[in-house]
């Protein structure tokens, strides 16, 4: 047997007691994390006025939490196999406040990026939930309890729904305050009510070495390409589409705010449904429409055509990038040895967060060099498609219970 179609824990059958009520804190402490995540984007217009931020300013502020956010999953991941997940939803949860309450008062460039470096662990929380999920939940329904975990994502749209809106109504200070207390009553609920699978045997070894055994496999390497095009995406426009819209199509900072939470809704509740269907379909083949689906909806919209042309094309984008986040993760937890997943959700969360960090800096490169950000997203598409080409090759050995 191959190491990424080893047997996992539970039989197809298996139902554990506790199950929804760990799936349901998971998403709820990945939700209020990535709330934390996301402070900094849709706030960005704001600080670029009041800054006076040039566009490559403005897109590496949102793009530094991301670069946090993707490294530290591969440790964060790795430790999940071995503390288990309450113990490091709880941690991660706890220790985000620290950067979030910086922030509060931060009012210099040089501040914001250090303290959105570290609001990336907020982002990192991610690899704690798979394991964590996977590990109550049988094969037969991985990819839409993942899916589901994954839809967690919500929280960067509840940022661009609530942040802008707080800031301007009661101070910007209040838009961090307000999420610190979430997540302090999120670590808590966690720590109380959370639970480890019954069962759970840590991992042994070195963190080192369980991600060099992760590194190793085939699987984890494709899957971590295919993820930083599919959550990459997901991170980049949710970022940056603010500042994108405020500058193409000239929109109020707070309507712009709003259109890019709706893209992370679309995106988020698509998850699930790309799961879902990988569950019935297979992953591969829900990969291989939702990349290409990515690719021409950014050449679509590279054009910059009539606010509702641009709107369509970005909804399909968004829908595409849920799906695909829902059939990698659906891959993952069908592919990956029990004892590995942790390490392999590190490893290929830290693909999918780098990335988010590289598209909002080449997009305000592009920006300020040429004053379009055509050639950005047409760069978009050509990646996509190469991904779906990668993944056409590299994934085409589909096991039977992929496709059940």
């Amino acid at each position: 047997m191959t190491p990424d179609a080893s047997p996992a824990p539970l039989a197809e059958d298996d139902r554990q007691p506790g199950a929804t009520l760990a799936l349901a804190l998971a998403t709820l402490a990945l939700a209020v994390n990535f709330w934390a995540w996301n402070l900094l984007g849709p706030l960005a217009p704001t600080y670029r006025e009041l800054l006076s931020l040039t566009p490559f300013q403005v897109s590496l502020l949102v793009a530094v939490p991301a670069l946090i956010g993707s490294l530290a999953r591969i440790p964060i991941g790795a430790l999940t196999d071995r503390l288990g997940g309450r113990v490091m939803f709880t941690a991660v949860t706890a220790l985000t406040i620290l950067p979030v309450v910086f922030l509060s008062v931060a009012d210099a460039y040089s501040s914001l990026l250090v303290g959105g470096l570290f609001l990336g662990l907020g982002g990192a929380s991610f690899a704690v939930g798979i394991p964590f999920v996977n590990a109550w939940t049988p094969p037969a329904r991985r990819g839409l309890a993942l899916g589901i975990y994954g839809a967690g994502n919500v929280g960067t749209a509840v940022s661009g729904f609530l942040s802008p809106s707080i800031a301007e109504s009661m101070g910007r200070p209040a838009a961090f305050w307000v999420v610190a207390v979430a997540l302090a009553a999120t670590a808590a609920v966690f720590f109380l009510l959370g639970r480890d699978a019954p069962g759970r045997t840590p991992s042994a070894g070195s963190m080192t070495a369980r991600f060099v055994e992760a590194f190793k496999l085939p699987v984890a390497r494709d899957l971590a390409f295919l993820y930083a095009v599919t959550f990459g995406g997901f991170v980049a426009f949710g970022a940056y589409l603010p500042t994108f819209l405020v500058d193409a199509y000239g929109l109020e900072v707070a309507d712009a705010a709003l259109r890019a939470a709706g893209f992370i809704v679309l995106a988020t509740v698509t998850r699930p449904i790309g799961g879902a269907l990988s569950d019935r379909f297979g992953g591969v083949p829900v990969l291989l429409v939702s990349l290409i689906t990515i690719g021409l909806g950014a050449v679509v919209t590279a054009f910059e055509p009539g606010i509702v042309t641009a709107t369509v094309g970005f909804l399909a984008i968004a829908a595409a990038l849920g799906a695909g986040n829902g059939a990698v993760f659906a891959l993952v937890g069908r592919r990956s040895p029990p004892s590995q997943v942790g390490s392999i959700t590190g490893l290929v969360g830290a693909a999918g967060g780098l990335g988010g960090f590289l598209p909002p800096i080449i997009m305000g490169l592009v920006f300020q060099a040429t004053g379009s950000y055509a050639i950005g997203l047409m760069l978009l598409s050509d990646v996509a498609f190469a991904g779906a080409i990668y993944a056409a090759w590299r994934l085409r050995e589909v096991r039977l219970s992929d496709a059940s």
